[in-house]
């Protein structure tokens, strides 16, 4: 193995000075690596639970809570009411059962009598009586006897309505507020938590369930992160309904509205502004400082290694990108990604590249690293520059590796304003490059080195000689000479252990080339055209 591949001359900033030698040919854009790292889980407005655990720990009571993540509120207490959530939809065929006897009122107010067990409704809903199968007349509301109907194997407070959907059946529950929330807060929140942070998210779930009711649709919130998410009577524990209990029809307010109190997992540290995220200010959700959120498990991750293959394919661009540079928010979050792509630039929304990528949340740094590929050969001896990007780094390293297998350092590479570095080498063997960081590596790239070869005017009419620099020794060498068809082989030669060639024939006016095949890790090299005059 070779002991130096290259030799470090200087480190230099891209631009050239006035008056400098003209620079090499633009390279060609190396393939990018990603590096990205974030913080927090979720989209970051409102309280954050993590935080809000932190809190708790740190013995605040709910009320606090709810005061810090939202601030300008106060708390009051509303009368219980009944939601419709929906719980089920685009269903070919639905189960509802009970251990107990139930019933059911159609539209026309016919009512059904069932015994304890299954049954099976399709969307003809027709329901099995005494007197045989009956047609009943949407919407079908179900109601429970001594014991709790469940929809598919899942057991819900309340009632369930079915109505057609198409060729498709849906199902609403029907349930009082309170019983609602029981099913969401252990969704939303684990019941081992202290009971202050359930307290403080069963006030914030109740909340967010008013302020956030649809319209113009047969109910008024869905059971899935559309609302919130909603497990019905069998995911409630013990330890959340009595934080729903304990705080019975409390909500937040701000003036004489119920508070829309978003929340998340976990802010990394700070919250961010709806106006930041949604494009919409409002008074009780700005950024805050967040402390509490220390204990995270998500208070800070990565990083994660991302292609630029893989970006352009889960972004569907249809085009290499190049480089990412993000637009932050005030909060830190980005706003959005600007995409330098071999099509061009492109602005790529924080949120689409949060879903394309299955990040926890849009508060990232993105490092690129990206090392360019010489345009045109690159002869021994000469000078080589290789040039990239290590932006969002530490500890950049250029190293080299004459087989992908063993890595030398060859220099430090300082990034200028925009991240971009050029390290100046004297080229003496074919070699892999790469940018090494403490966090990541670079695409390696393949850079071949050609040797200098010079063809000498002849000094007799019966041969041409030349020389090969390093001297390749054994490498084989053709003559060719320019015809009207293009360059034709004229002899063949093998360099000598000095370097030199001397290939013996008839030497006629014309011009005249010399090519050395591929030789010990070395590309083919080629001279200058020879013009042998008359």
């Amino acid at each position: 193995m070779r002991t130096a591949l290259v030799t470090l001359v200087s480190l230099l900033a891209l631009a050239a000075p006035a008056g400098a030698a003209p620079a090499q040919p633009a390279p060609v854009a190396g393939e990018a690596l990603f590096v990205v790292s974030g913080r927090g889980y979720g989209h970051g407005v409102g309280m954050s639970q993590y935080g809000a655990l932190g809190m708790a720990r740190a013995g605040f009571p709910h009320e606090e809570i709810l005061a810090y993540y939202y601030p300008g509120t106060e708390l009051r207490r509303v009368p219980g009411r009944s939601v419709r959530v929906l719980v089920a939809e685009g269903r070919p065929a639905l189960s509802i059962s009970s251990p107990a006897p139930f019933s059911a009122v159609d539209g026309a107010g016919a009512v059904f009598r069932f015994p304890a067990g299954p049954l099976v409704l399709r969307p003809d809903l027709v329901l099995p009586t005494e007197a045989g199968p009956v047609a009943a007349l949407a919407p079908l509301l179900f109601r429970p006897g001594r014991s709790p109907l469940a929809l598919d194997g899942r057991s819900y407070r309340g009632r369930l309505e079915v109505a057609q959907q198409g060729v498709f059946l849906r199902a609403v529950n029907v349930v009082s507020l309170e019983a609602y929330l029981q099913g969401v807060v252990p969704a939303e929140m684990p019941f081992t938590w202290p009971a202050e942070a359930l307290e403080a998210q069963a006030v914030a779930a109740r909340s967010y369930a008013l302020a956030n009711l649809l319209q113009g649709k047969p109910f008024d919130l869905y059971a899935d992160v559309r609302s919130q998410a909603y497990l019905g009577l069998a995911g409630e524990r013990a330890e959340t309904t009595a934080a729903v209990r304990a705080t019975a029809g409390q909500v937040v307010v701000y003036g004489d509205a119920v508070a829309s109190t978003l929340y998340h997992a976990s802010s990394g540290g700070r919250t961010a502004s709806a106006a930041d995220v949604f494009g919409v200010s409002v008074p009780y959700l700005v950024s805050r400082p967040d402390p509490w959120d220390k204990g995270s498990p998500y208070f800070r991750w990565g990083p994660l290694l991302v292609g630029a293959r893989t970006l352009e394919a889960k972004l569907e661009l249809g085009a290499r990108v190049l480089d990412a540079v993000g637009v932050p928010t005030r909060s830190g979050r980005l706003r959005a990604l600007q995409l330098e792509t071999s099509a061009g630039a492109t602005t790529v929304p924080s949120g689409l590249l949060r879903t394309a990528l299955g990040l926890r949340s849009t508060w990232v740094t993105i490092a690129v690293l990206r090392l360019d590929r010489p345009r045109g050969p690159v002869l021994f001896g000469s000078r080589l520059e290789l040039t990239g990007i290590a932006r969002g780094v530490s500890s950049a390293v250029l190293s080299s590796s004459p087989d992908g297998v063993e890595w030398t350092a060859v220099g430090p590479l300082v990034p200028d304003a925009d991240g971009r570095v050029a390290l100046r080498l004297t080229a003496s063997a074919s070699a892999r490059y790469r940018i090494e960081s403490a966090t990541a590596v670079s695409p390696a790239l393949l850079v071949r080195v050609a040797p200098r070869v010079r063809l000498l005017p002849p000094s007799d009419p019966g041969a041409l000689a030349g020389t090969v620099r390093p001297r390749l020794a054994g490498a084989p060498v053709v003559l060719e000479r320019r015809d009207a068809a293009g360059w034709a082989v004229v002899a063949d030669a093998l360099v000598g252990d000095d370097g030199a060639f001397r290939a013996a024939f008839p030497v006629a006016p014309g011009s005249y080339r010399a090519r050395v095949a591929p030789w010990d890790g070395f590309a083919e090299g080629v001279t200058p055209v020879l013009t042998v005059a008359p």
